[in-house]
């Protein structure tokens, strides 16, 4: 119908109840085999219940299907599709091992994308909506979100575990579009160990990467495909949606009906074979042009490209980083637009190039797979290819296409393109003699010359948003194509020089110190701009109008047993508070500079102890924290590392909420307590045993003395004086009185593995902790809003 019709709708109160079409849609439970998981989707609306199911399957062993870790990542994977159907669902069911870190990122995805459905293919043109739901008004409600996601079974992180990856295995998530073989032509180029993962669907989709699956599978090392039947789920919804024309599938767009998250439903597929071989980088394949934020009828969004943006690389990074994955996601293309991709990878790869198939329309032609030549994609690949003056029948567009192509992108536009990028493609085309461009056309259009430059933009190409042993040599490669490079200013691009930038050397934010230090290979560095110490009075000034929470970390110097260093608390404390902040989120935290002695006068038998006493310690933090308070921190997070310093460091605290009015906590592992102890096997183990030597061996084993470990695990005639037992009362005592060596636990149990997992417990639990604090305001914080 015309779309100057008013909204008809079934409810006066609630417009969009047109799109309550089911009751309850149930995912999981997951069967899991080792190379193979299958999910149940069942569907309940009126008096019908119908099932099908979701299948992911491998070609090497993935899954243990014994192991809780991995059935918490097959039931996420599992979790993705139905994402799509948060607007038309009066509930979700998600059945399987799911912890908060899950929950909370899936209910905020639903609701992303719920809200990005909504106004994409409902207040926007869709061909494929019929009646009242094609007319629906644009409405504001609190949240899109219309079901409730409901988790049966949920279970703590006890079983948080840290991946053993290794930043400098690359997987390209690959389809066979420009962007994955570009991304995997540069970092091959670069001598990176490269990983081209395909994700198979089990339908037509899969022509579009079949020619450069052919090729990587039998010539390029490391070539791995996932396959999955979503591509069947998602019809199967369409066709019990009253809303969706029932010949949908003859339906030609370049859209789909109604799903928008798409891209994690590949990325969590590959995240087993990740976690296998040990790699630590997912590259994605997206330019400058998805990274976009819009206003349509009043409603903010991301213009349907969410799970392609910056954005999306930001909060799956964050995500993986909380459970102890190891993985950071990011786009190496970022600052290049679409043109300058094609540009790059025709010049520099066409070896490479000649297997793009951008198409979803494509189709088998003997023994390769062959362009339509009549989509907006073929219009786009084609007019580019002409453009840079080269012939499209590389990638295998006959001259009938080719003619075709060129005559309706003329015509038709190439929409999905953002004006400059149009603009600049069609004044380009303009200037070749041998393309008919219409006169209407040639009379307006004007040259967009930063397209053909790389764009560093804050927001969404960021000229630190690649990791930093990449970006020089990425910028170098690019710059040989580019036409310069710009930097927005406001609303203007100024030029730049990239490699003179002051934020060439800056961090990449989601990877910790160690690699950066490799990457920059001696060269002069920028401090790390959230370590306090480090900042120069008016970078100072400019952080604290963005940031108003920090760490204190303070530790001891005491003795240690025989085999483990006197400086181990203050060591661990600073490690832990730098380890917080690389993992949040920007802004992070400002780190204070570490106060190394604590109240140790239990230890002073042992040689090495250097002790103050209780109230110098209060007195000093009491100092600092009206300081930092006076600089504008409203929350301070103390990360203590010596057990002896809490009775003085919370008395500090008290004290300093009660004349500064901020707040202020000290975390002693309380927040990963529970989690640690559950990986050790000594009773009373507090001090030099088998957790601080195992945290010891997995960050410094060079200084742990293994030929001097012994066992000293305290036994008391009452159990009430157990150090961890909890009915165990407070209690204190000189260190020497109870053992010998110092050693009060069994460091004879100790390992690098335990090690490794309990440091990404205590990272993972107070990333999440501090995050948490960094987005809530003080009233916030004292009283919950929902």
């Amino acid at each position: 119908m015309p779309d100057v019709l008013p909204p008809t709708v079934n409810n006066d109160d609630d417009p969009l109840s047109v799109l309550d079409v089911f009751d309850r849609l149930e995912v999981g439970p997951v069967k899991l085999e080792r190379r193979r998981l299958v999910a149940p989707y069942r569907l309940f609306y009126g008096d019908k219940t119908e099932q099908t199911e979701l299948i992911y399957t491998y070609e090497e062993d993935v899954f243990d299907p014994e192991n809780p870790e991995s059935r918490n990542l097959a039931d996420m994977i599992a979790a993705q599709v139905a994402l799509n159907y948060g607007l038309f669902c009066h509930e979700i069911v998600f059945i399987g091992r799911f912890d908060k870190t899950d929950r909370q990122f899936l209910k905020e995805m639903a609701e992303n994308t719920a809200r990005e459905i909504f106004v994409k293919k409902f207040l926007e043109p869709n061909p494929f909506l019929v009646g009242e739901a094609a007319r629906l008004p644009a409405v504001k409600p609190k949240a899109y979100l219309r079901a409730r996601l409901t988790f049966p079974v949920t279970v703590r992180t006890d079983h948080l575990s840290h991946w053993k990856t290794d930043p400098n295995r690359h997987c390209i998530l690959s389809s066979g579009g420009k962007d994955s073989l570009l991304s995997f032509g540069l970092l091959d180029d670069m001598g990176r160990e490269v990983h081209p993962i395909f994700v198979n669907e089990s339908g037509r989709h899969w022509y579009t990467a079949l020619n450069a699956y052919r090729h990587f599978r039998d010539n390029i090392p490391n070539t791995a495909r996932v396959w999955v039947n979503a591509d069947r789920l998602y019809p199967w919804m369409l066709r019990r949606m009253p809303f969706i024309r029932k010949d949908f599938a003859g339906v030609r767009s370049d859209e789909y009906p109604i799903r928008l998250w798409t891209v994690a439903v590949f990325l969590f597929g590959v995240l087993p074979v990740l976690q296998r071989r040990g790699i630590g980088r997912l590259v994605i394949g997206d330019e400058f042009d998805t990274s976009r934020r819009v206003t349509t009828q009043g409603i903010r969004h991301y213009d349907g490209l969410y799970d392609q943006s910056i954005w999306f690389d930001t909060a799956l990074s964050r995500y993986f980083m909380r459970k102890g994955w190891s993985v950071s996601q990011f786009s190496i293309l970022r600052p290049l637009s679409e043109l300058l991709i094609e540009k790059i990878l025709i010049k520099r790869y066409a070896h490479i190039q000649e297997h793009q198939t951008s198409c979803h329309a494509a189709h088998k032609a003997g023994e390769r797979i062959k362009p339509c030549g009549k989509c907006e994609k073929c219009r786009r690949i084609v007019g580019m290819l002409t453009a840079l003056e080269e012939n499209p029948s590389c990638c295998g567009y006959s001259d009938n296409q080719i003619s075709a192509c060129l005559e309706a992108l003329f015509d038709k536009g190439v929409y999905s393109q953002a004006s400059a990028e149009a603009g600049q493609l069609f004044f380009m085309l303009a200037q070749l003699d041998h393309v008919r461009v219409p006169e209407t056309v040639a009379r307006s259009v004007k040259p967009f010359p930063e397209i053909l430059k790389l764009r560093f933009d804050p927001k969404v190409s960021p000229i630190n948003g690649i990791p930093l042993d990449l970006r020089v040599d990425l910028y170098r490669i690019y710059m040989e194509y580019a036409e310069g490079a710009v930097q927005r200013q406001g609303t203007a691009w100024q030029s730049v020089d990239p490699f003179s930038h002051p934020d060439l050397q800056t961090p990449y934010a989601p990877e910790s110190g160690s690699l950066q230090a490799e990457a920059a290979d001696g060269a002069d560095k920028r401090p790390d701009t959230y370590f306090w110490g480090e900042l120069c009075w008016p970078d100072a000034a400019h952080r604290l109008d963005i940031v108003d929470t920090a760490l204190l970390p303070v530790g001891a110097i005491e003795q240690h047993g025989p085999h483990l260093p006197l400086d181990t608390d203050a060591f661990d404390a600073e490690y832990l508070a730098r380890r917080i902040a690389d993992g949040c989120s920007a802004p992070k935290p400002l780190v204070l500079p570490l106060i190394a002695y604590g109240v140790s006068y239990h230890h002073e038998a042992f040689k090495g102890t250097i002790s103050i006493n209780n109230d110098t310690l209060a007195n000093l933090v009491y100092d600092i924290g009206i300081s930092v308070a006076k600089n504008g921190i409203r929350k301070l997070v103390i990360i203590n590392g010596h057990g002896g310093n809490a009775p003085s460091l919370n008395f500090a605290a008290q004290r300093i909420n009660q004349d500064a009015r901020i707040f202020v906590c000290v975390d002693t592992g309380e927040t990963s307590d529970v989690d640690v102890d559950s990986l050790i096997e000594t009773p009373n183990d507090v001090h030099a045993g088998e957790i601080e030597t195992s945290t010891s061996l997995a960050i410094r084993p060079h200084l742990v003395r293994m030929d001097r470990l012994q066992m000293e695990v305290p036994v008391f005639t009452s159990r009430y004086l157990d150090f961890t037992s909890k009915r165990g009362v407070s209690w204190y005592a000189h260190t020497h009185k109870i053992s010998a060596s110092g050693v009060m636990g069994d460091p004879t149990k100790a390992s690098v593995e335990k090690g490794e997992k309990m440091w990404a417990l205590m990272i993972a639990h107070l990333v999440n902790f501090v995050d948490q604090l960094k987005a809530m305001t003080l009233k916030e914080i004292y009283q919950k809003k929902y």
